[in-house]
């Protein structure tokens, strides 16, 4: 008989998969303002950390496959280098709706973590400056505080310079 995967009271996908690893984290909370223009600078004022430890989670397609680019709040995408960082020719941005499909997670609250399927990775290289850099959880109002050594090994990511300021 199959085990099913027991879910973490009120835990997301990304916070159960963390719980599971034994990585050393922690999850805040703040009040998401829905009428917020930037949920990654929202999270950011919030939680009174610097934008540059704030990392968002963007769902791209790299050569026609869906690809996960982890960058600072502060910055923005530089898809020429994403595409070069995985040996692509060309990255766009997903579909958002097939970004939800593929994560499991709604658009502002995707975690690079516990996603549906797991997808190729490409954390900015800005991150390993930080001791801690906070991502996601899973939903808005929610991130995961954690070590940048420790996101890239959990999502298998590779670390290149991908964010322009």
């Amino acid at each position: 008989m199959a085990k099913k995967k027991q879910k973490q009271s009120g835990g997301t996908p990304a916070t159960v998969a963390l719980a599971a690893s034994g990585r050393t984290f922690t999850v805040h909370s703040y009040e998401h303002d829905p009428a917020a223009p930037s949920y990654g600078e929202e999270a950011a004022r919030a939680l009174g950390v610097e934008p540059a430890r704030v990392f968002k989670t963007l769902l791209t397609e790299v050569d026609g496959a869906l690809t996960v680019a982890v960058v600072p709040v502060a910055g923005s995408l530089d898809l020429k280098a994403l595409a070069s960082a995985l040996g692509g020719k060309r990255a766009a941005m997903a579909d958002p709706a097939a970004a939800e499909r593929a994560t499991g997670y709604v658009r502002g609250g995707i975690s690079p973590l516990g996603q549906r399927r797991r997808l190729p990775t490409v954390l900015d290289v800005s991150a390993s400056a930080h001791t801690t850099v906070c991502v996601s959880a899973g939903r808005r109002g929610l991130e995961i505080e954690l070590a940048p050594a420790d996101l890239a090994a959990l999502t298998d990511a590779v670390l290149a310079p991908i964010a322009r300021p």
